[in-house]
């Protein structure tokens, strides 16, 4: 028993070594970025931006299709979401995949506006720390609107606006459920899923969207299947 104990406490003190050392890692990248410009300033050159689309003008549907595939769980969680962290660990290891990542909206949006779009641990630790001052600093109706007009879809369209223009020659509050759901699954990976470059992996991005917003009871079968089946 002493010994389990030992152990226990060795592997909690390795715990509390590495929590440490990720955590100055983390604030020292953040603290980089918001002194060459501060949060407040990089957030004003999104909403400043012309054609800079608010909550309010985003249609439900649009905004329910964002929810489901990104963060179905984002307004009930703070910055970071432990619970699709370890859920995405979890299916990684058992997938043998690096299939999910586990980031909240908001830490995309901190991706987004804050550090560059480098995989580097600095850089996925430091965004932990500029979540978190998104979520003080900001409802979290401005963080989806944040993130849906810093977002990238492909095709040269930075933001929703230029996506919903560019694609189908209409204003984000027009969109229906077919384009909303096909706007929504691009940012993932933007290059494959344009319907322009690939329309087929789009459609296929698509109704995997269609998927998630139907398991949170956004959507009924029959609207599903209808958009499913459209040439």
């Amino acid at each position: 028993m002493k010994i389990f104990i030992k152990i226990l406490l060795v592997i909690l003190v390795i715990l509390a070594v590495i929590t440490t050392i990720a955590g100055f890692i983390g604030y020292t990248a953040y603290s980089k970025a918001i002194r060459e410009k501060p949060l407040l300033t990089r957030v004003e050159e999104v909403t400043s931006k012309e054609n800079y689309t608010p909550y309010s003008k985003l249609p439900k549907v649009y905004i329910d299709a964002v929810i489901s595939t990104e963060d179905r769980r984002f307004y009930e969680h703070g910055a970071v979401d432990f619970i699709a962290i370890g859920r995405a660990i979890f299916t990684n290891i058992k997938n043998k995949e690096l299939d999910e990542g586990g980031s909240t909206i908001t830490q995309q949006v901190a991706k987004n506006v804050v550090f560059s779009q480098e995989k580097t641990i600095p850089r996925k630790l430091g965004e932990i720390f500029a979540a978190q001052d998104l979520e003080k600093n900001y409802e979290k109706d401005e963080i989806l609107a944040l993130y849906v007009n810093s977002s990238y879809f492909g095709s040269g369209y930075y933001s929703i606006y230029d996506a919903s223009m560019g694609y189908y020659n209409k204003e984000p509050k027009d969109l229906n459920l077919s384009e909303a759901s096909m706007l929504a699954g691009i940012p993932n990976a933007p290059s494959i899923y344009s319907p322009k470059e690939n329309p087929d992996l789009a459609k296929q991005r698509q109704a995997q969207v269609l998927d998630k917003m139907l398991k949170e009871r956004y959507i009924t079968k029959e609207e599903a299947d209808q958009v499913k089946n459209e040439v």
